[in-house]
């Protein structure tokens, strides 16, 4: 059984996918989570299944979700040790061809979303000089994405703001952390419209979404900036810093028409 050194933990994005396995995987270990989501039955599933778990249900596509949950980070006498912003969803297709609206959306809870509540977490985590930040990015923040694009944009500043804040919060004590994983099964392929990539794609460049929310944690708990799980995707991210721009956009794309 894994270990870790928080004694509490808010998960966003809890009902499916990372956000749902990280909370799994920290009910395994003892540690109390407040989970997050829109999706009320899916978080009492969980609560009725594992030990442990805090039900909140909120859309943090709206500033009253978002609030609610940064009211909560801010309870003196219930503190969270750790806050993992996991919500989040993308948008494929060609960007002059997609709706405006649903952009809009995705831009409000991947980006505004994620940094109010990176800010309500290090406001309290930082006074007290005690505290772990893992916000979930991709590896799509690390090279353009035509065909996703705003889904990319949107990691790119996760991915940025993350590193920012670990050197800013690490004087305190405080560990922030990227976690940027590669292809998961999870239902962000239904969601984004890239299903397509279930056959597309080989099943080496799949990773377990048990792998990812298992280095996440563990990555966090050590303080690592960056936190990109699988071989292939270390191997894939290092070689693209040396990679032309020009080139790192025709590759992702040949991927998109695949």
């Amino acid at each position: 059984m894994a270990q870790f050194p928080f004694s509490s933990s808010l998960v966003t994005g809890a009902s499916s996918g990372i956000g749902e396995e990280v909370v799994r995987q920290l009910a395994a270990a003892g540690v109390p989570t407040v989970a997050v989501a829109r999706r009320i039955e899916r978080l009492q599933e969980l609560a009725t299944e594992l030990t442990g778990v805090e039900v909140m249900p909120a859309d943090l596509g709206t500033r009253a979700g978002q609030d609610m949950v940064a009211a909560r980070m801010d309870e003196p006498d219930r503190p969270i040790d750790l806050v993992v912003n996991n919500a989040g969803f993308g948008t494929s297709g060609h960007f002059h061809e997609l709706d405006a609206d649903r952009l809009a959306d995705e831009i409000e809870l991947n980006v505004t979303a994620l940094t109010r509540l990176s800010h309500a977490a290090l406001s309290v985590m930082i006074p007290r000089k005690r505290g772990w930040l893992l916000n979930v990015s991709s590896v799509a923040s690390f090279q353009p994405a035509p065909g996703l694009a705003v889904y990319a944009a949107t990691k790119a500043y996760v991915t940025s703001l993350t590193e920012s804040l670990h050197e800013e919060a690490g004087a305190a004590g405080v560990k922030v952390s990227a976690l940027c994983p590669g292809l998961t099964r999870t239902e962000f392929q239904s969601v984004s419209n890239t299903g397509h990539y279930q056959s597309a794609m080989p099943g080496f460049a799949w990773t377990d979404v048990e792998e990812v929310a298992r280095v996440g944690l563990d990555g966090v708990a050590k303080g690592r900036a960056i936190i990109v799980p699988g071989t292939l995707y270390k191997a894939l991210v290092g070689a693209g810093s040396m990679t032309p721009r020009w080139l790192k956009r025709s590759l992702s794309s040949m991927v998109q028409r695949r």
